[in-house]
């Protein structure tokens, strides 16, 4: 079995926009390799082998058919730290956005409209992140500004949860 990242495990080019109908194949093939029952008559090495591979191969696919685990994971492997925990540095215009945003959560709690409009603007930045982060990750090879893209992404996402989670009273 090969693969010294996720892409090369399933047989896929690296790149941000990937086909979702090749990862599953692929994976589906992969999974079918090593899956444990396959090695249920195998010595103990060999089925712990497996069940390596079988867990790899999972996580591979975990992480490539999310486009932001996808996106992190790209970085990454490009260098990138993301420093998730410790830097939240981000562009002045972004984290205008972000408090409007914050502001149209508190009004979303107490108006279905609000929230409805809240979701909309979410997934409207998520289709923009996925363009924007095609364009830098797949065109233009700029992993450290794609860095930044994707903990943008990430603030977007944790909002969504907290939107999720939100209801209008009454």
């Amino acid at each position: 079995m090969a693969g010294d990242d996720h892409f090369s495990l399933f047989g896929l080019p690296a790149r941000f926009d990937l086909d979702a109908q090749a990862l599953e194949s692929s994976w589906r093939a992969v999974a079918a390799q090593v899956h444990p029952d396959r090695f249920a008559t195998a010595s103990p090495a060999e089925r712990r082998v497996a069940m390596q591979w079988a867990a790899r191969a999972n996580e591979a696919y975990r992480v490539l058919r999310d486009p932001l685990l996808r996106a992190r994971y790209l970085c990454e492997q490009a260098g990138v730290d993301l420093q998730t925990e410790s830097n939240t540095s981000m562009d002045t215009a972004f984290l205008m956005q972000q408090m409007t945003w914050r502001e149209m959560l508190d009004d979303a709690r107490d108006d279905a409209a609000a929230l409805a409009a809240l979701q909309s603007e979410l997934e409207e930045a998520r289709v923009t992140m996925r363009a924007t982060l095609t364009r830098l990750l797949d065109t233009e090879r700029d992993y450290a500004t794609a860095g930044l893209k994707v903990r943008e992404w990430m603030f977007v996402e944790k909002l969504a949860e907290e939107l999720a989670h939100a209801q209008p009273a009454g």
